[in-house]
């Protein structure tokens, strides 16, 4: 139910940021000149957030203990975060401003005839759905397994296995001197 919700949540985010969230007109000298912009145009937040949470989703099952208590917070936060910056970035005309002023080449332009789609809040309920992923994750996490660590080293030095060097095999004698070894000398194996 994590991976779903959070992944779902992402995806939605993402692609929400990409389409249109306002649309106006501009007054220029050959009358109303139409103007869009997107989400991206208005906020960059949510879709930086939804690609915090979604790598954190993937974390989440990588880490255990605290590490993952961290990155389950952090998967919320990034959630939270994406609602809160979808949700403020709704009303915000400041972008269709923008693009007014310059397709009419006055600064002091602002568009007119405003409207909002529902991508915004489309964008929040992904940023919702990442919510519940983390809450999820910092309720639940700590019963679900974690990764094997049968393949992590203990941190202790290996001994390393030396091979008597063979003076028919000018390889050797080149590894031998690398490693530091005489190869004319007595072999080191005792032999």
């Amino acid at each position: 139910m994590t991976l779903l919700s959070g992944a779902l949540g992402a995806a939605v985010a993402l692609l929400s940021t990409r389409q249109n969230w306002a649309q106006g007109t501009a007054t220029v000298a050959g009358g109303a000149f139409p103007l869009t912009v997107r989400g991206s145009d208005i906020t960059g937040v949510p879709a930086a957030l939804a690609i915090v949470g979604l790598a954190a989703l993937v974390a989440v099952f990588a880490v255990r203990r605290s590490g993952r208590l961290l990155v389950s917070a952090l998967l919320a936060l990034s959630g939270a975060g994406t609602v809160v910056a979808t949700v403020l970035g709704a009303s915000d005309s400041s972008a269709l401003d923008e693009r007014a002023a310059a397709a009419s080449g006055n600064t002091a332009a602002t568009a007119a005839g405003i409207g909002h789609t529902v991508w915004p809040y489309v964008a929040a309920a992904g940023g919702a759905l990442i919510l519940l992923a983390g809450l999820l994750a910092l309720r639940y996490g700590r019963l679900w397994p974690a990764m094997s660590g049968r393949y992590e080293r203990d941190g202790r030095p290996r001994p390393r296995k030396v091979k008597p060097v063979d003076p028919d095999r000018p390889e050797d004698i080149w590894k031998a001197l690398d490693r530091g070894e005489d190869p004319t000398g007595p072999d080191p194996a005792g032999t």
